[in-house]
């Protein structure tokens, strides 16, 4: 189980509780005074049952943030004062999580829409802000777009300008590795905050993005050039250039 929930106050108790689920922390039910399992690791309480209790992982439950302090004692890491997730956008985004300005984690996206893996980073550090490079549009776009999907358009975010924050990499086999660094950098800067609504604020593509993402489809397909309608719809978030391929080769299928 590791966790106890130790409380007479039914406020806390159910607050506690809901936060444990929500993580999917198993946890034992203990009333002031109740031998405690030994294979409990912390204790959460409230203050003034933690007065009398003695236990040396005690973690009192002033509100929700408790559950920040928790799994980090239960990963063994340090309590950080301030966390951010930063993504770099692009085909497969390059993620670091960014504490106190220290790299703890990095990571790749499978494409820009999925953002599970944002999500369970933000599961392990409930106060993290997350930063995002204002570069590579239409893959940022889909991104915030998933996000906003999941979070909410007001949740905010910090925009960041990612110049020169994609290193020259020499000989390695490390896939992704320039996306992972830039990541890095981009945790690293201080960015403006706005809602995800506003960054969604897309403007119409140019000629020279659209003849870029019908450039792309041939690069990935071999020999499928994507209409300007559908290089559209790329360039505006609505669609991947996967998804933009397909529905290219249904259409020609058709006719």
């Amino acid at each position: 189980m590791r966790v106890a929930v130790i409380t007479d106050d039914v406020r806390v108790y159910y607050m506690v509780v809901k936060a444990l689920k929500a993580q999917g922390i198993g946890f034992y039910s203990l009333r002031p005074g109740e031998k405690i399992p030994f294979d409990v690791e912390a204790v959460v309480t409230d203050e003034r049952t933690a007065r009398n209790l003695d236990f040396p992982v005690k973690i009192v439950a002033l509100d929700e943030g408790f559950i920040d302090e928790l799994l980090a004692r239960l990963e063994g890491r340090e309590r950080f004062k301030r966390v951010c997730i930063a993504i770099d956008p692009g085909e497969r985004p390059g993620v670091s999580v960014i504490a106190d300005n220290r790299v703890v984690e990095v990571h790749r996206m499978r494409n820009p829409r999925d953002v599970d893996l944002i999500l369970e980073l933000l599961g392990r550090y409930p106060s993290a802000l997350i930063k995002i490079g204002h570069g590579a549009k239409r893959y940022r776009t889909l991104t915030l777009k998933a996000l906003g999907a999941v979070l909410g358009y007001d949740y905010r975010v910090v925009l960041v300008n990612e110049a020169r924050t994609s290193p020259k990499v020499g000989n390695t086999d490390a896939p992704g590795l320039r996306d992972i660094v830039a990541a890095i950098n981009i945790g690293l800067r201080e960015g403006r905050e706005y809602s995800i609504r506003e960054l969604l604020n897309v403007k119409e593509p140019t000629k020279r993005e659209l003849e870029y993402i019908k450039r792309r489809s041939r690069e990935l397909s071999g020999n499928i050039t994507i209409s300007s309608s559908l290089a559209r719809e790329v360039a505006l978030g609505n669609m991947t250039i996967e998804e933009a391929i397909e529905r290219q080769k249904k259409a020609r299928e058709k006719r």
